[in-house]
This record gives structure tokens, sequence and C-alpha cells, in this order.
């Protein structure tokens, strides 16, 4: 009986250290899940009225694949992004922090949609928060 519990505490302790050894886009279910996280990210998008105006000449389909490609690079995965810088991309557009922090709610809300845990999420927006000041230009 002893042996067996042994075992398992051992079995216990490799897995945990297998999951500390994934990349942040493992974790994300690769590119697939990273996908899933936009797509509802645009819904909650789509849904908030005070966010929404922002996107009203955008095109979707470019947000969507550029999102994609932004964040599989940002979690390491094997995707390099080309877009424009996020300078280039939000200048002009008057972001407020109150309109920053908004989006990042609803990412937040995306992220509890897919059930992402909150030590993943943390991981994400540590590597987003540098971002921060490149996005809010008043």
């Amino acid at each position: 009986m002893k042996a067996v519990l042994v075992l398992l505490f051992i079995c216990t302790l490799a897995a945990c250290t297998s999951a500390s050894k994934l990349t942040l886009y493992q974790q994300l279910d690769g590119k697939a899940g990273i996908t899933r996280l936009v797509d509802s990210f645009i819904n909650q998008i789509g849904n908030d009225e005070i966010i929404l105006p922002y996107f009203s000449h955008a095109n979707v389909a470019h947000f969507r694949a550029g999102f994609i490609s932004h964040l599989c690079a940002l979690t390491n995965g094997s995707c390099e992004y080309k877009g424009d810088s996020m300078v280039d991309i939000h200048t002009g557009m008057h972001i407020t922090e109150a309109d920053f922090n908004r989006v990042v709610d609803l990412l937040i809300n995306a992220m509890n949609e897919q059930q992402i845990s909150h030590s993943v999420q943390n991981q994400i927006l540590a590597k987003m928060a540098p971002l921060r000041a490149q996005i809010i230009k008043i």
C-alpha cells in the first residue's frame, strides 16, 4: 500500500514538473486554443457598446488574423508577427485609459469563457502589459 502511495506521489510530482515545462503557447493548446480565445474576444468586443465603436471601420478578418499571429508569437509559439506596430495601429484612435482597461476586462472575460486558468491568464496579461504605453494615446 505504501509503495502505491509513493508511486502516486511521484507521478503527481512528475506531472507538475512536466506541466511547468510547457510553454505558454502549449498551455493555451497551441494555435487552436489561441484561435478560440481570439474568437471569444472578438465576440466580447462585438457585444460591448463602449468598445465596439473603435472597430466600426475595422476589417474584422484582418484583426482576427493579426491578433492570432500576435498572441502566437507573444506566447512563444512558432508564429512570427509581421503586422503593424502597436503604435501604428492605435495612433489616432484616442484610446483612453478607461477604454484600455475595458478591453483588458473583455480579454479576461474571453479567457474565462475559454476556461483558461488564472495562472495562464496572468502570464498572458504580463506579456501584454508592456504594450499599454504604445496603445493609450490621448
